[in-house]
């Protein structure tokens, strides 16, 4: 390719606190009846003041310390003024230069750091639905999810490829699930993921001028295909000698391609002035060291403590700490297994190959089944040598390469006579009785 990719992220993530950011509305939208979840300040009428949900502010702060951010001691809501039809109050409250967090970053697999620029708090619009009303072309405009509290997570443009991306996404899906902050499902709109893409020729090195976003994609696949489409794309006009459009795109599910929706603003024509309602938020240290006791163990050092406690391998820790519920649930199988003697590692390796409903188990139920399936049963002499006999004489070939010199085939005797009995046996004595056998 004679262009390189340069990528970066605003990913949306709804909060789930019981109320909306500003007024005592049920934030609990999804799957109900359009504009029933509303009232005069998320609709915003006239004369109405916003109060902000104190809940959600802190979410947002824990949110900035999961991803190593500083946290501004001073900040405010700000107006970010544009006019659509999802948004009814003429303007959105959001933060604009001084962020609940700005300044942290998550480390993928490979080493790489991807800057974080600012985690910052604002308010969710309404749902635009295009349909056919009376035979014509309509937008329906449903206010339920207005007002929702929605955490921005910017980045900076570090991302190079697809792949980057999609790591930094799945983490940053994990964390937020880890904090229990939000549901981050991507199919009820609780994540929505747009990428910043633009190209530069190999051997540049300063950021091109001009940046096209893709918005409110809900896959992570998508915004893979996405970020492919726009590659070919551009490399197409930029080979032409042209330059892309700094403009906001749509992604297209059918075709994985991305369609022209708007020309895309820059800050100053959103015309940011401090929100008069609202005054300025002083945060003290003690407060945020409050904030930081709440906070659970995060993904990365619940791996690494796994690794670490359970002498787990790095694959099948990673498998485990996925979800919290899951990581919760094997740790507590764990500690039923004590009285059993049955360790974490076989317990990672059942649920691991098994994959059980830990929905449908308890830890007690699980560690029941595992003592189950190691139990050795008690098999008789007279047993064992008859059908250690009846093997023999049916793998001839075996017995011969054992007697010239390849011990190795035991093994494979091993499992022939094993397979003979429904419950599970010891091996060693098998492997005893066969040696005693053969000499």
């Amino acid at each position: 390719m004679k262009y390189n990719l340069v990528c970066g992220l605003e990913v949306h993530v709804e909060l789930r606190t019981k109320s909306k950011m500003f007024c005592a509305c049920s934030a609990d939208y999804f799957g109900k009846e359009p504009n029933t979840h509303t009232c005069p300040v998320c609709l915003g009428l006239p004369g109405t003041l916003p109060v902000p949900n104190k809940k959600a502010i802190e979410w947002c702060i824990m949110v900035g310390l999961a991803l190593n951010c500083e946290i501004n001691l001073f900040s405010k809501f700000d107006r970010k003024n544009y006019f659509y039809a999802d948004l009814s109050k003429g303007y959105q409250i959001s933060q604009y230069d001084l962020p609940f967090a700005k300044n942290g970053h998550i480390i993928l697999k490979s080493g790489k750091k991807i800057g974080i620029t600012r985690v910052h708090m604002e308010e969710d619009t309404g749902k635009l639905t295009h349909a056919q009303v009376n035979g014509e072309n309509a937008s329906l405009i449903d206010f339920n999810r207005s007002g929702v509290p929605l955490v921005e997570i910017v980045t900076e443009p570090d991302f190079d490829n697809a792949e980057e991306v999609k790591e930094y996404l799945q983490r940053l899906q994990q964390i937020v699930r880890y904090l229990n902050v939000s549901d981050a499902d991507m199919e009820k709109g609780n994540m929505r993921l747009e990428p910043n893409i633009s190209l530069r020729r190999e051997g540049q090195t300063g950021l091109p001028d001009y940046k096209v976003e893709v918005k409110n994609i809900n896959s992570f696949n998508f915004v893979g295909k996405a970020i492919e489409f726009e590659i070919k794309r551009q490399t197409e006009i930029l080979d032409q000698g042209e330059k892309p459009a700094q403009e906001t795109r749509g992604f297209v599910e059918s075709n994985s391609s991305t369609k022209s929706q708007r020309s895309k603003e820059d800050a100053q024509d959103y015309r940011y002035f401090p929100e008069p309602d609202i005054p300025p938020l002083r945060i003290t240290k003690n407060y945020i060291d409050g904030l930081k006791e709440q906070m659970p163990e995060l993904p990365s050092a619940k791996l690494a403590r796994f690794v670490e406690e359970y002498d787990l391998s790095t694959y099948d820790a990673e498998i485990l700490t996925r979800e919290k519920n899951m990581a919760d649930f094997f740790e507590a199988c764990v500690n039923d297994g004590k009285e059993f003697g049955i360790n974490a590692k076989q317990i990672a390796n059942y649920i691991i190959n098994k994959k059980p409903d830990i929905n449908e188990l308890l830890p007690a139920q699980l560690v029941q089944t595992i003592v189950q399936a190691t139990k050795v049963a008690d098999v008789g002499e007279d047993k064992l040598n008859e059908i250690i006999d009846k093997i023999l004489s049916e793998q001839e070939k075996a017995v011969n390469d054992f007697k010239s010199g390849k011990e190795t085939v035991i093994m494979f005797l091993v499992g022939q006579v094993m397979r003979q009995f429904p419950e599970k046996i010891d091996s060693g004595k098998v492997k005893e009785s066969l040696l005693s056998k053969l000499k």
